[in-house]
């Protein structure tokens, strides 16, 4: 296959900072155990408690019509299927930091590094491969990517080279929308600072052989709330179209081609952005489910302002599910100590609030944007949502267009 030659930026002092390798090595090692996790958790402990039934009980049960061993027997079949995409990923994530599979250095010794919550974090990685890079993904995309899909190709439609238009996503997660982006002939860049999106977001867009390699069963852990085993053993393609072929194609009569327009940074958004080496860098920034991500949206909207051009565009997507009352506050003897926190701290700098949506736009207007587009979409979107379950979990977002000025 070709390989796309995006390339991973920012700060990989990786083995020297002993936090940034326990992360790495956790992420890591979460995609190491998520078979054996998942059988475990999820059929595993289901079986103990079914046959905990009185006889009589979990005999019928296990007869037709209802067969509750036989669907937990393929339940385990999909975690299987899921996990053979995991290894693979965790494959690509070894070779790409230089680690043994096995390894004999005790520094460098990733395996046993994840926690429950690391491992939590692999499933919902592996699971988000449903809205990213599915074809049974398509309507999620289109209403989280599609509108800051059509703000830049209006922004820029008279534009002779696109490749010249340097745009910034953060939060790129698993790289769709930096994909999309550069298939439409921009120089797009993304941002990400979690190694369970960045592993699998490099190998998707570079790893991967054709479409539909993989077959992913997304709805597959969930018991609750199920219309039917058919509902619930939903199985998908994965990836939906082959990015090095799709790029390949797309870059037919441009002046530059999308290998080489492609680029992912691993770095905390705010420190790496926030460098004077970025200032009124890029003339554009699309932000889709990212800004609640941030404790004090103050220091995102900073390092915004401060990379675009002047005149450079944002466009947002996305609800307002604030992140930040996740943690504890800081605990310092004074104000001044809070105060003097050195900012290459970045995200978890101390503090955190949480503001309305028309907060935010007060904000951004106040902090050196203007407002040129603004609306609460009337419908609601998923988020890797199974339209199929009993229970449904929507957004309302909010999507606006600003101009820094």
């Amino acid at each position: 296959m070709s390989e796309l030659r995006g390339s991973w930026d920012g700060d990989h002092s990786l083995f020297a900072d002993p936090e940034e390798r326990r992360v790495l090595f956790a992420a890591l090692d979460s995609l190491r155990q998520y078979r054996k996790t998942a059988h475990f958790n999820v059929t595993h402990r289901r079986r103990q408690n079914f046959y905990a039934l009185p006889t009589a009980q979990w005999q019928m049960l296990a007869a037709q019509p209802f067969n509750i061993l036989s669907n937990l027997e393929k339940v385990d079949d999909a975690i299987d299927s899921n996990a053979d995409m995991a290894c693979e990923i965790l494959a690509t994530g070894l070779a790409s930091f230089g680690l043994s599979m096995e390894p004999q250095n005790a520094a460098l010794n990733w395996r046993n590094a994840a926690t429950a919550a690391d491992v939590d974090k692999a499933r919902t990685t592996i699971r988000q491969f449903y809205r990213d890079w599915s074809l049974e993904g398509a309507n999620e995309r289109e209403a989280s990517y599609g509108p800051v899909m059509s703000d830049i190709s209006e922004a820029y439609k008279d534009v002779d080279d696109r490749g010249a238009v340097k745009i910034l996503i953060p939060g790129a997660g698993l790289g769709r929308l930096v994909f999309e982006l550069c298939r439409m002939g921009y120089s797009v860049e993304g941002n990400e600072i979690s190694y369970h999106q960045l592993i699998a977001s490099n190998w998707v867009l570079n790893h991967t052989d054709r479409a539909n390699q993989f077959q992913l069963y997304p709805f597959a852990f969930e018991f609750s709330n199920v219309i039917s085993r058919e509902n619930q053993l939903k199985c998908v393609g994965v990836p939906d179209i082959h990015p090095a072929k799709a790029l390949d194609e797309a870059s037919s009569g441009m002046r530059t081609h999308a290998f080489d327009r492609m680029n992912m940074t691993a770095a905390d958004f705010i420190v790496f952005y926030g460098d004077a080496a970025n200032q009124e860098t890029f003339d554009a920034v699309a932000t889709v489910f990212f800004i609640d991500t941030a404790p004090n949206v103050i220091r995102y909207i900073e390092v915004l302002h401060k990379c675009l051009k002047v005149g450079g565009l944002w466009t947002n997507v996305g609800p307002l599910l604030w992140h930040g009352m996740e943690r504890k506050p800081a605990q310092r003897e004074s104000r001044s100590e809070l105060e003097n926190v050195p900012k290459e701290i970045g995200i978890e700098q101390p503090g955190g609030v949480e503001l309305s949506e028309e907060e935010v736009i007060l904000l951004v207007e106040r902090m050196g944007f203007r407002i040129e587009k603004h609306e609460i979409k009337a419908e609601g979107t998923g988020y890797i949502g199974n339209t199929d379950s009993m229970l449904q979990n929507v957004y309302r977002t909010a999507h606006w267009v600003a101009r820094k000025i």
